[in-house]
């Protein structure tokens, strides 16, 4: 509770200016945007990602906005009835965890507008921003499995969502078109910020031989990397093109840009044209989900055919499952 408080204080006090063209003066018409938060703006994963959203909708549409960091779930439904009594236009719940909180404030708040990052339920006063997760996931399951000596290939998840469970599909389906029977282990290690249990998880499945990782959590997620790089094993990256800070074990990433696919939203939200539907970004929309660089020892041929599956996602000739 004392954690998720003191992060809101300190959200509120760093969004007080809005920047407005270039005069950086709060607009006394600003739109005000609140986001509740699972991990830090610093995590280098989910929450940073919306973090960096915010800041860039800041700088193009002039809003204001206020963050919650580590919001735990017993928290979740005062935090964000705290954020509509102060009048904020949008609010937001990052991550499907969100979902039943969000249902229930908004039903108390119906001139509120309510948004779940990876949820579920629309309709009213609350809308979903999503991602095709299985559309990735197939792609670094095909990956993982090309570059895999062991045909074991392992995914990490922190919790069961649906966005987490299509990226399991994902990954096991495009690992089986790849080379049928490759086994994939699948570790659920209940914490997304926890390193040392991001590491421990990676260890595990390393031990059982996978000689290819893919941790999906958000700080923990170093450690399962941490874990892989001490083991001279090649690892999967999410978020962002992460070959750029583990350039020795990073085989592909997939890159969900959601600061790109909040700004669609949030475009819409400031001329009022936001509505209770769902907002899901695929590999047709490059800039926000999109896959990242091959390490060096991506052969061409896979690399060539991991482009083809790209291309063929995007014509619709390949629709990986569940959507």
């Amino acid at each position: 509770m004392m954690i998720a408080r003191r992060a809101f204080i300190s959200g509120v006090a760093a969004a007080t200016f809005a920047l407005s063209g270039t005069s950086g003066v709060l607009a006394k018409d600003a739109y005000k945007v609140a986001i509740a938060m699972p991990g830090t703006i610093t995590d280098n994963g989910w929450s940073q990602a919306a973090y960096s959203g915010l800041k860039a909708a800041q700088q193009e549409l002039g809003l204001e906005f206020a963050y919650s960091e580590l919001v735990e779930q017993p928290d979740q439904v005062e935090v964000l009835s705290d954020y509509a009594r102060r009048g904020y236009d949008l609010v937001i719940g990052h991550g499907g965890e969100y979902q039943d909180a969000v249902q229930r404030v908004a039903k108390r708040f119906p001139d509120t507008a309510f948004m779940v990052n990876n949820g579920l339920g629309v309709g009213g006063n609350v809308a979903n921003a999503d991602f095709y997760f299985s559309q990735l996931g197939y792609l670094m399951g095909y990956t993982a499995a090309k570059m895999s000596k062991a045909n074991t290939i392992g995914i990490m998840i922190a919790q069961e969502f649906k966005f987490t469970n299509d990226s399991v599909q994902g990954y096991k389906d495009g690992a089986e078109a790849a080379v049928p029977g490759t086994k994939v282990l699948v570790t659920v290690t209940g914490d997304w910020n926890d390193v040392a249990k991001g590491k421990e998880a990676a260890l595990n499945q390393l031990s059982q031989g996978a000689d290819v990782v893919w941790p999906t959590m958000d700080g923990a997620t170093v450690g399962a990397l941490q874990a892989a790089q001490e083991k001279k094993a090649y690892a999967v990256g999410l978020y962002y093109d992460a070959i750029a800070k583990w350039p020795d074990i990073m085989i592909q990433s997939a890159i969900l840009d959601v600061s790109q696919n909040m700004l669609t939203y949030l475009r819409l939200a400031v001329k009022g044209e936001l509505k209770g539907e769902l907002y899901k970004a695929d590999m047709n929309n490059e800039a926000a989900m999109r896959i990242g660089t091959f390490h060096a020892d991506v052969p061409e041929d896979v690399r060539a055919k991991v482009q083809g599956l790209v291309a063929k996602m995007r014509s619709g000739e390949l629709k990986p499952q569940p959507y």
